[in-house]
């Protein structure tokens, strides 16, 4: 089988992107309404701030990826780090799914060769290439960041994300899993 390199960094770029929407869907999936809210001091983000945070990155970024700073005019991302007084799960859902549906169709739409192709930061240039990897150890990182908080919050009713402690032995790896 031969398949260029841009094509299977594509295929491999988005399935990490779904596998690391799949990791924050199920933790999200263990929380109640005021988990949401909860952050460990006060100079911590809660799990709510960093979906705001999310949801504004991945708008701005992925929206006309091609032809416009990926830091749009409209975007208000001091705002995203402002906590709100309550957690409405509803409203935090749609704007969890609304930043990744967003970056999967600008990511659909690439072809291999639009990995060379240039796009603009913050007024930095780098590749499409760049800018994917970019994105994709940033979101790695807040989803990291949610995990670990949902599972500090939930405690001993936490469910593993992977495998747990003791049973590596009966861990079977399937194809990229």
């Amino acid at each position: 089988m031969s398949q260029n390199v841009g094509a299977l960094f594509l295929d491999s770029a988005v399935h990490r992107f779904r596998s690391t929407k799949e990791l924050g869907d199920k933790a999200l999936a263990q929380l109640d309404e005021a988990d949401f809210l909860w952050r460990p001091g006060p100079e911590s983000n809660s799990i709510c701030v960093i979906i705001q945070h999310l949801h504004g990155n991945m708008l701005s970024r992925w929206t006309d990826l091609l032809s416009s700073d990926g830091e749009k005019p409209w975007r208000e991302r001091d705002a995203e780090f402002t906590e709100p007084a309550a957690a409405d799960r509803a409203h935090l859902m749609a704007l969890w799914e609304e930043g990744w549906a967003c970056l999967m169709k600008a990511i659909d739409g690439l072809a291999a060769d639009d990995l060379a192709l240039d796009v603009v930061i913050r007024g930095q240039s780098l590749s499409v290439l760049d800018a994917i990897n970019r994105q994709l150890t940033h979101y790695s990182y807040h989803v990291g960041q949610i995990v670990y908080l949902a599972r500090a919050r939930r405690g001993d009713t936490w469910n593993t994300l992977s495998i747990a402690r003791g049973a590596s032995k009966q861990y079977s790896p399937r194809k990229r899993d």
